[in-house]
């Protein structure tokens, strides 16, 4: 008995350590993004299989569930999505919205909601939901300073992701980020949305994301915009800019062959 125990302890601190070192990049299974900045920082896109981190700046915890949704969207592709919830975050933060989730392309039907009264609850479920294989990813939704999730429970989710491929999101509200085995780690604020359609009330969901852990690469900040339609991130759209009208009494400054902005002439906005 004791033989078995010391050589599954081995076998154990051997993952591990193999999960602390870089490892092979180019052997994980990745899906692009759409972004081509953060694809290229990622290699190819967001491992799947794997932990990844999304913290909220600041109170911009709206902003950070839907970054941390747009990227299930990807990840889950056609297969169901679990989202376990720390009961604080909802009464923090406010309930899901099945409608909001929908118009940011994400089918609720296949959106498997659970509820856990504390983050040690969470963080089990969390793990018995990545065994599932069937499962396309797994969002822990966790408000606060947990001390629950330190470094032993991040390892542990990561071995359940990569034993069963099934990717693992975790999105973290007014915390501080702390040693992980998380293959990536991002801070979401929210950016502002270009000019909808005059028929569109709401503009398209734009984030600014800073990625500040990259096991396998480099770090950067991008402006990224969510596609609802196509489920994809893309680069932001340019769209001109209103221009302040030069003042009645000066002489129009391309008349003038001066620069396009004079000093007294500025963009709007």
């Amino acid at each position: 008995m004791m033989s078995v125990r010391m050589s599954t302890l081995a076998s154990l601190r051997g993952r591990i350590d193999r999960l602390e070192t870089h490892g092979d990049a180019h052997g994980l299974d990745r899906i692009a993004l759409g972004h081509a900045g953060a694809d290229a920082m990622l290699q190819g896109g967001l491992a799947k299989g794997a932990v990844h981190e999304v913290f909220a700046a600041g109170h911009q915890s709206a902003a950070a569930t839907g970054f941390i949704a747009g990227l299930a969207g990807r990840v889950s592709s056609r297969r169901p999505l679990v989202w376990v919830r720390h009961d604080f975050s909802e009464l923090e933060s406010g309930a899901l919205s099945m409608n909001g989730l929908a118009e940011l392309g994400l089918d609720p039907r296949r959106l498997v909601g659970v509820y856990a009264a504390d983050v040690d609850t969470a963080l089990r479920t969390t793990a018995d939901a990545l065994a599932c294989d069937a499962v396309g990813a797994v969002v822990l939704d966790v408000w606060g300073e947990a001390k629950q999730f330190d470094l032993v429970a991040s390892r542990k989710l990561t071995l359940a992701a990569q034993a069963s491929g099934v990717t693992c999101l975790v999105l973290r509200a007014a915390a501080t980020p702390q040693p992980s085995t998380a293959e990536t780690r991002w801070i979401v604020r929210a950016a502002h949305s270009p000019p909808a359609a005059p028929w569109s009330v709401w503009g398209a969901p734009v984030f600014d994301v800073e990625l500040v852990r990259n096991r396998h690469g480099l770090v950067g900040r991008w402006i990224m915009d969510w596609k609802c339609d196509e489920c994809l991130f893309s680069e932001p759209t340019a769209y001109p800019q209103p221009v302040a009208a030069a003042p009645a009494h000066r002489p129009d400054s391309a008349a003038r062959g001066s620069r396009a902005f004079g000093p007294r002439e500025r963009r709007a906005g």
